[in-house]
């Protein structure tokens, strides 16, 4: 009863988005106030139906209804409720339902705005939402329905959604379980946030369209939508810090990101949305970059549906995709066809969009964030270039040849030294005009102080040129940025006499953008950190121990003690642990105890570090293989990290800082339209 309540729901929620779009359609074209407001109360009402649908799944799933093909596939009775909860996206229709969940209920809110400014928006909003959820649900409705039961036809079980003729519905005893790599905490979390931060991007895209399809060229869309496009960065930042937490846990690779083409999918959105967030800073303040911010929120929108594409149509090898599945080509059919049409209209409107100022300095704020955008699309070019290579090999030579992360490496790391030299650079220069004597002036002492830095760790650290080189652009960073906070605390101080501290908080307090984005640039500046050491100063080995044994790597001692295995029936899982103890030149430092964990329903193992980290470093040691007989020996791979570390307490402050900038303090939508600036130079406001 559930299963056909659950998909009733869905072909109905189908059905209602589509009237949605034809009543915002011929309301907008027929000026038809009473057919725009029909078209919005039922794209809200596709919320709470989506809701009852997937809450329907949700109890099929919690219930252990295995006749149902993808409960059977996603959970087993071992599962803890939490996890089975979980599945609803650990599985392709489920995932797909929850991404048209989630994109209903950020339409329902954006439907829910007071309209009155804003009238000739609602019914294009209306339009591009419904068309991408309308989308996402024929998909779930026609190919990948959550809701098919398994069916004893002639001998043979069938998955089908209604009884065929002659039919008996067919109840397995158990299912599969979900995969064990799904299982960890972080992806609990990880993959919601990414769709979080996929469906949000929809609601600017949908603005920028109406903008273009009405021809308001001002920046109003842009305000409306600024607070979503923050939420959305913050969200799909999120997700990629929680996969890459992930990876480290329990890949067993010892690394956060290997340039997986599942992550790149993930990663290029973020690539777009970063560059958009910065340019439309120069659209509000100055009026230009106004083709930038349409074409940067357009290809978001795209990279968002190609992403979804990716890990759902089994065209590339990954961990992290779904298998083989019917609805790629509608996929890549739907991302042409809304890119066709987005750029369609871009043209259609391009005159409309010149700035209303010129740049008339190369070395200007405004021109240096067009050098940011050029940067980011350069990393966005050879990230892609690197996903669909093995498709173009594939189509050319009939073979897939697949390009690994020395290539991604070689090309970007360039590009983020060039990002991280314009984070200590852009700070500094002025609106309008700024020559090198003024930014040589400014950053002179911020400059010498990361110099001497470096030249201290040249002798103390590494003499690694590479390395040197990237301590040098953060250090000049974060010096540059506590210049800024300093400065500006200071001016307010003299000002208003009030402490240095009172001053700096209700400083950041008056303007979050500015400051939330410099405390973002620490954040990614300590994550660099960490990227830098396990990059570049990495060290592994491997080798096989009997009890007693010890085997060493980079000042550490690591000896194997024992090996225990046991059974947890009500866990549905076989645990196998060795112990080891870790000494440090000499010293004892404690023990650490590895483990491969296997999973009875899905008979798959899943590999669980033993780590012990400190800011200097992190100790990651892997059970690789035992003998029955622990005494007989076990298999390690050792990897130390050199300060990782860093890179999680960066994310952890990257995230508040994000958190900190969208913070509402007022409604953007509700500012005045941006007025001519009267001047070229900062203020300690700014």
């Amino acid at each position: 009863m559930f299963a056909e309540f659950g998909y009733g729901i869905l072909v109905v929620s189908f059905i209602v988005a589509f009237y949605s779009l034809i009543a915002a359609v011929y309301g907008a074209l027929r000026k038809s106030a009473a057919m725009v407001e029909s078209s919005r109360r039922g794209m809200f009402l596709v919320f709470p139906l989506l809701s009852l649908s997937a809450a329907a799944l949700v109890y099929l799933l919690i219930t252990n209804h295995f006749e149902v093909a993808f409960v059977y596939e996603v959970t087993s009775r071992s599962m803890p409720t939490y996890l089975k909860v979980t599945a609803w996206w650990g599985g392709q229709a489920g995932s797909l339902l929850f991404w048209a969940w989630l994109l209903a209920a950020f339409t329902s809110a954006v439907t829910l705005r007071k309209w009155e400014r804003d009238i000739e928006f609602l019914p294009w909003v209306i339009v591009v939402n419904a068309v991408t959820i309308i989308f996402f649900l024929g998909m779930v409705v026609f190919y990948e329905n959550p809701f098919t039961r398994f069916w004893l036809v002639a001998g043979n079980v069938e998955p089908h959604m209604f009884a065929p003729l002659a039919a008996t519905l067919f109840t397995p005893q158990d299912g599969n379980g979900l995969n064990p790599l799904l299982r960890h905490p972080g992806m609990v979390i990880h993959p919601p946030m990414l769709y979080l931060g996929f469906v949000s991007y929809v609601i600017p895209y949908a603005f920028a369209m109406a903008a273009l399809i009405t021809g308001r060229t001002d920046d109003r869309w842009i305000r409306l939508t600024r607070r979503w496009s923050l939420w959305a960065w913050l969200f799909l930042s999120f997700g990629l810090v929680l996969g890459g937490r992930w990876a480290y846990d329990v890949l067993g690779w010892g690394g956060y990101w290997g340039w997986d083409p599942v992550e790149i999918a993930a990663f290029m959105p973020w690539l777009t949305g970063t560059a958009f967030l910065h340019s439309v800073m120069i659209q509000e303040k100055r009026g230009l970059f106004k083709h930038w911010n349409m074409i940067l929120v357009i290809l978001t929108y795209a990279l968002v549906v190609f992403g979804t594409f990716l890990t759902r149509s089994g065209v590339l090898s990954s961990v992290h995709a779904f298998a083989n599945s019917p609805i790629g080509p509608f996929f890549m059919g739907y991302t042409a066809l809304t890119l066709f049409v987005s750029i369609a209209l871009l043209i259609w409107r391009w005159p409309l969009l010149h700035g209303e100022t010129e740049m008339k300095s190369m070395l200007s704020r405004e021109a240096l964030f067009l050098l940011n955008n050029l940067l980011f699309m350069s990393v966005l070019i050879v990230s892609f270039w690197g996903v669909i290579f093995p498709l173009v090999s594939e189509l050319f030579t009939g073979q897939k040849v697949t390009v690994g992360p020395p290539f991604y490496e070689r090309a970007t790391a360039p590009l983020f030294a060039g990002l991280m030299l314009l984070m200590g650079i852009a700070p500094l220069s002025a609106w309008g005009h700024s020559t090198i004597k003024t930014l040589g002036r400014a950053m002179w002492k911020s400059a010498l102080a990361a110099a001497i830095l470096t030249v201290v760790l040249f002798f103390t650290y590494t003499q690694n040129y590479i390395a040197l080189i990237g301590f040098f652009l953060i250090a000049l960073v974060l010096f540059v940025t506590f210049q800024e906070f300093g400065r500006a605390a200071r001016a307010r101080q003299r000002a208003q006499g009030e402490n240095f501290f009172t001053a700096l908080a209700r400083l950041m307090g008056r303007n979050r953008r500015r400051y939330g984005g410099y405390i973002i640039h620490i954040s990614m500046m300590l994550m660099a950190i960490g990227i830098l050491g396990i990059e570049i100063f990495q060290k592994e080995t491997q080798g096989s121990l009997a009890q007693g044994e010890q085997m060493e790597l980079a000042g550490y001692t690591i000896e194997y003690r024992e090996l225990a295995s046991w059974p947890d029936e009500g866990k549905g899982v076989n645990f196998t642990r060795a112990v080891v103890d870790v000494y440090e030149d000499g010293i004892y430092l404690g023990e650490l105890t590895p483990r491969i964990d296997y999973y009875f329903d899905s008979q798959q193992n899943m590999t669980i570090p033993g780590n012990r980290s400190t800011l200097k470093d992190d100790l990651y040691v892997l059970l690789v293989d035992w003998q029955p007989v622990s005494s007989m020996g076990a298999t390690f791979k050792v990897f130390v990290n050199p300060l990782v570390n860093w890179l999680w307490i960066g994310s952890l402050l990257f995230l508040a800082g994000i958190i900190f900038t969208a913070w509402p303090d007022h409604d953007p939508a509700e500012e005045p339209l941006r007025a001519p600036q009267s001047t070229n130079q900062p203020s300690a406001a700014d």
